[in-house]
């Protein structure tokens, strides 16, 4: 959309799914997007800062599960300090892209118009020369502006079978190829033909919805329905869409691939003009370490001997390898992954079955984020368990109880503000108090630094469900 001469472009974010390939570190709960990169920072992070770096986008929509609200905001707030208007559009359940970018897209053209131009960026793509990136998206513009779905392609760097292909004859797509075998794969490569299919689109609000009408009404429709029904709370620079859950579930889970691109014949490509990896694997995801003279990767304190091209990811204890090669060994608090070079493609099924069996380490880490901090499960046995926990400056806890547990609390660093059911006590480190079972408490850092404590629960069940909220600044219920 052109507007005073100057071109405008509304990033929207896509932020679901578990990264299960890059399991342990990636979980339910904590995301790819969200893996520390070996050189700091975070994907969804970079993202963000590449968003903001798009012509005119001053306001970024993020289409996410309503579990990683604070997170993600947490992230955001890293890059920008939290100057950008930002729309976070919060999904029940993942219903997979079609779905949403169709309630990114309907929620563009109420509030901007239906000529609004839309880039839709997954949030766990690593793309380094932000430069390159906004010049490529904006080529990308004056193609959507003509009425164009556009896809940006990468042009192929090794036969990878890992990624789908499109086949292009100047900027026309010919058409869309599922994930090839390696045969096929040299093939496209050597075609001239044939790029990856980076998973970023750009077009109009107008021209996706009349693209979706044609091809995938019913999409179109649940998404709508959803979205009408959804609950809106509009800040001055946040607004928070908490869609609603059951017209949700009424909407087919399906890629934006299947429902439109494979379907519509308005599809033009853009070549990237930047490197792109979408961090699929742990093979890619090694990439990102520097190799040692035998071909090792190795993150964290690691003592290898008459090892070869092996990959350890070992942060938080000492890993040793003896006389191995092509192995991946990422070991983390409370799971350890060691998998042989040409099968490290099948972890997923490894976290598939993990999540089918209701296991924890699916869902989380031993360390749980939260909006007002982090805790992280000590140890636990029968009628105890023990946690340390983390509260940033100026978080504060729900004011809750808990029917089945008893809660002892000692502060290690920083101050804390104890609500301890008529009393309100300020505590310093070496400090501690008791929460006795059904006592209504709340704990608050007011401190400028972070609040560090050990907690001691005492009970017949300990369960994260035990526990009633009265009041609570961050919404949950």
């Amino acid at each position: 959309m052109i507007e005073g001469g100057r071109l405008l472009i509304i990033p929207v974010i896509l932020s679901g799914g578990a990264g299960s390939r890059l399991w342990p570190l990636s979980r339910m709960h904590h995301p790819k997007p969200f893996i520390a990169l070996p050189d700091g920072g975070t994907l969804i992070a970079r993202t963000y800062a590449r968003a903001l770096g798009l012509p005119g986008a001053d306001h970024v929509v993020t289409i996410t599960n309503r579990e990683l609200l604070f997170d993600t905001s947490d992230e955001y707030e890293t890059v920008d300090g939290g100057r950008t208007r930002n729309t976070y559009i919060l999904e029940p359940v993942g219903r997979d892209t079609a779905p949403a970018i169709a309630l990114g897209t309907l929620r563009i053209a109420q509030t901007e118009g239906e000529n609004a131009v839309m880039v839709t960026m997954p949030a766990d793509h690593l793309i380094d020369d932000g430069e390159a990136f906004a010049r490529t998206i904006a080529s990308a513009a004056q193609l959507a502006m003509q009425g164009g779905i556009v896809t940006l392609g990468v042009k192929p760097t090794r036969p990878e079978t890992g990624y789908g292909y499109i086949e292009a004859e100047n900027d026309k797509v010919i058409g869309f190829v599922e994930k090839p075998d390696a045969e096929t794969a040299r093939r496209y490569m050597a075609s001239g033909r044939h790029l990856w299919n980076s998973g970023i689109f750009c077009f109009t609000a107008g021209t996706m919805i009349r693209a979706m009408e044609r091809h995938c009404p019913d999409v179109l429709q649940a998404a709508g329905a959803a979205l009408d029904a959804a609950r809106t709370t509009d800040g001055d620079k946040r607004s928070l869409i908490a869609i609603d859950a059951e017209q949700f579930a009424a909407a087919p889970s399906i890629s934006i691939d299947y429902a439109v691109m494979e379907k519509a014949d308005n599809i033009n490509v853009v070549p990237a003009a930047f490197d792109w990896s979408d961090i699929g694997s742990w093979e890619a995801f090694a990439a990102l370490t520097p190799a040692d003279d035998e071909g090792n990767r190795t993150i964290g304190e690691t003592s290898l001997h008459q090892s070869s091209r092996c990959y350890v990811n070992g942060a938080d204890r000492l890993v040793a390898l003896v006389g191995v090669k092509d192995l991946f060994v990422v070991d983390t608090a409370d799971a350890l992954l060691v998998a042989g070079q040409d099968s490290v493609q099948e972890v997923r099924k490894i976290y598939d079955r993990l999540k089918s069996d209701g296991h924890q380490a699916a869902v989380e880490h031993r360390t749980v984020h939260r909006p007002w901090g982090t805790y992280c499960v000590l140890e636990t046995g029968p009628g105890f368990k023990i946690k340390r926990i983390e509260v940033k400056a100026g978080g504060r806890l729900s004011l809750q109880s808990h029917r089945r547990r008893s809660e002892h609390w000692v502060v290690v660093s920083g101050h804390a503000r104890v609500t301890n059911g008529d009393e309100v006590l300020l505590l310093e480190n070496n400090q501690s108090t008791y929460v006795p079972a059904e006592q209504k408490h709340r704990l608050e850092n007011p401190g400028q630094e972070p609040l560090v404590m050990i907690e001691v629960q005492c009970g017949d069940y300990l369960g994260e469900d035990d526990i009633e909220r009265f009041d609570d600044i961050y919404g949950r219920s």
